[in-house]
């Protein structure tokens, strides 16, 4: 009799992936069918767009850049703070902007340089290092949503708790999943409307915006430039791997789960839908989560379909001596490359 461990990986494992690349047909078709497919095990997104309504909240001068946080409208009866981060340097005017998503902690302000509470922070950055503050000294302009279950947008009990990074992934995900959505289809969506806020901006030069998000938020960037051809470039930090070597191995939040998903493809064939766009992987060769095993089989997988869509140099991989964490330096040369030097 087999044990459970080995009838579910028997299980996952034998999933037809139906809608993985083969060559046939050829890359722009396959793309285009398996996108619709992925948008729909989402749990699909709205057909009318709400008003943006955008809202000024704080205004802040920094050392090198102006902080703002503004709210918009996302879905309806919904609002969403993000961060503008915008240079007092920047590499062109207008500029270009890149869409920061962090990971699980405590939200927006984990990633530019404050506290839960909106104060200044002189401690740890931890796994997220400050990079959207890192990316705006780069001379972009640097928009850094609110993911839906984090900071301000948790649930009272968990904002009532001590501890400032419980999160409210597990209820809001188990209630989206009961009424047929995903929590991965809410924060997606909810970053395109981040974009779609982007592009309105006097100081952001539309046609040059990328993504980067590490973790969670990996996922966040890496499928939403799969899904939106607006984005001209992705990082991927901590995230980019095989589904059954990651959050199939191990417990992991309910927001990774997406049903029915190997049905379709695994996440390489997902991520693969961003070419010919760029594609920058990284990967901590200490990486408990995401391991670096599969995160290697994963890149040469997405080498095989960017060479298939034509483009063999846009995606490239920084596998580096560290954790579960954003590097950084390679990364921010290669936005730089794709987004101001061509």
């Amino acid at each position: 009799m087999e044990s459970l461990e080995q009838y579910m990986k028997q299980l996952t494992g034998s999933a037809p992936q139906a809608l993985s690349y083969s060559g046939n047909p050829p890359f722009p078709a396959w793309r285009t069918r398996l996108a619709a497919s992925f948008v729909e095990r989402l749990g699909g997104f709205p057909e009318h767009k709400e008003e943006l309504d955008p809202v000024l909240l704080e205004h802040v001068d920094c050392a090198g850049y102006i902080r703002q946080r503004i709210e918009i409208t996302t879905y309806e009866g919904m609002r969403m703070p993000l961060y503008v981060l915008i240079p007092e340097t920047p590499l062109s005017r207008p500029a270009p902007a890149v869409l920061a998503i962090h990971g699980h902690g405590y939200g927006s302000r984990e990633i530019v340089g404050l506290n839960p509470d909106g104060s200044a922070r002189q401690d740890d950055p931890g796994l997220h290092k400050d990079f959207a503050v890192s990316l705006v000294k780069q001379g972009f302009v640097v928009v850094a949503p609110e993911l839906f279950g984090f900071g301000d947008r948790r649930l009272e009990d968990d904002r009532r708790s001590a501890d400032p990074a419980k999160n409210s992934c597990f209820v809001l995900s188990s209630a989206l999943l009961m009424r047929g959505q995903t929590m991965a289809g809410y924060r997606i969506y909810e970053t395109i409307r981040a974009l779609d806020y982007t592009i309105t901006r006097t100081e952001v030069l539309s046609s040059a915006i990328g993504m980067m998000g590490i973790s969670g938020g990996g996922l966040v960037a890496g499928f939403t430039a799969a899904l939106d051809e607006r984005i001209g470039c992705a990082v991927v930090s901590g995230y980019a791997n095989t589904f059954t070597a990651s959050i199939l191995a191990r417990s992991h939040c309910l927001d990774n789960y997406i049903p029915g998903i190997l049905l379709d493809a695994e996440m390489p064939d997902l991520l693969g839908m961003i070419a010919p766009r760029g594609l920058f992987l990284e990967s901590g060769v200490k990486d408990h989560l995401f391991g670096p095993a599969a995160a290697r089989q994963a890149f040469e997988r997405l080498k095989l379909i960017y060479e298939a869509a034509g483009c063999g140099g846009q995606v490239e991989a920084d596998v580096f001596e560290g954790g579960h964490e954003i590097h950084g330096e390679p990364a921010f040369t290669w936005l730089r490359r794709q987004l101001a030097d061509r």
